[in-house]
């Protein structure tokens, strides 16, 4: 039988897509309180990948990527993914029971293995972790390199999504080493 034990703490990295930067300003600020400072962000690229955000956000969408000081447990990220979304209302303009973001926070876990994202929806290759939050292995890292998925995101095949996390997971193994 093998032992219990409980993982290694993970770097938090929260993908952005927005169509108001001073919202996603502000929503980063607050994020800073709570998981420390940014160390990394990426530089702000359109996000034309898919039109499912237009009619919600509107048109000229953004996507930033961010990653935090603090360490998580990788048990949090459904916590986490719950907190952004109640973040994602604060800047948002609600109708009746439907809020129209102004930004839209992604929260994922990255580890020296993979990059786990959290998601609202169900899919086949998400696994429920709990209270309406499902876990996806977005991207793998072997023989040097992130893996795509069949269902890895195009943005996150992007060469400047896959340079910033390995920029970020070169840290970790800095720290993984320290220890």
């Amino acid at each position: 039988m093998g032992r219990i034990k409980n993982p290694l703490a993970a770097r938090l990295i929260v993908a952005a897509i927005y169509s108001a930067p001073e919202a996603l300003d502000s929503a980063i600020r607050i994020c800073e309180k709570k998981f420390g400072r940014v160390i990394f962000e990426t530089e702000q690229i359109p996000f034309d990948y898919t039109d499912y955000y237009q009619e919600e956000m509107g048109d000229n969408l953004r996507r930033k990527f961010f990653a935090f000081e603090k360490m998580v447990k990788r048990d949090e990220l459904a916590d986490i993914k719950r907190w952004t979304n109640k973040l994602e209302e604060k800047f948002g303009d609600k109708v009746g029971d439907f809020v129209f973001r102004t930004v839209n926070l992604d929260p994922g876990v990255l580890t020296l293995a993979n990059l786990t994202l959290a998601s609202t929806k169900d899919f086949a290759h998400r696994v429920y972790i709990n209270d309406g939050i499902f876990a996806e292995i977005t991207l793998l890292y072997e023989k040097g390199g992130f893996r795509f998925l069949p269902w890895t995101y195009p943005d996150y095949r992007a060469p400047m999504t896959l340079e910033f996390l390995n920029r970020v997971r070169e840290t970790m193994k800095k720290m993984e080493f320290a220890e």
